[in-house]
């Protein structure tokens, strides 16, 4: 009785694995800031879209060195988007055209001799 219990726990696990393997999209990317300062708040458009979509981060921060999961539905088509940042003190860095199909993770970083924020892609 036990094997059986252990075989359908690991049938039903596999299946959520696959399900949330079909519903990925293929945008889907990371953040992760290596800017040296907190991010309040990053909003992603697609880059036809004259205003910004909400704030993917919602009311949390993205501090020094953590990451954060950005995820779109398996019905979305579009590759093309932009980016903006706003950083804890209301500066702001924008990135356009950025084709998240090619795009797995973006490593945002501060030059403080430039003042100019880049992004790092993979």
């Amino acid at each position: 009785m036990k094997s059986i219990i252990v075989k359908g726990a690991a049938a039903v696990a596999a299946m959520f694995l696959f399900h949330g393997i079909a519903q990925a999209g293929q945008q889907d990317f990371t953040i992760l800031n290596k800017t040296g300062y907190p991010l309040k708040h990053i909003y992603v458009s697609e880059s036809d879209n004259e205003k910004w979509d909400e704030d993917v981060l919602g009311r949390d921060v993205l501090e020094d060195g953590e990451s954060f999961d950005l995820s779109f539905g398996k019905a979305e088509k579009t590759c093309k988007w932009d980016m903006k940042v706003i950083y804890d003190d209301g500066e702001s860095a924008i990135w356009q055209d950025l084709n998240l199909c090619k795009i797995s993770k973006l490593t945002l970083r501060w030059n403080k001799n430039t003042g100019v924020t880049s992004a790092n892609i993979e």
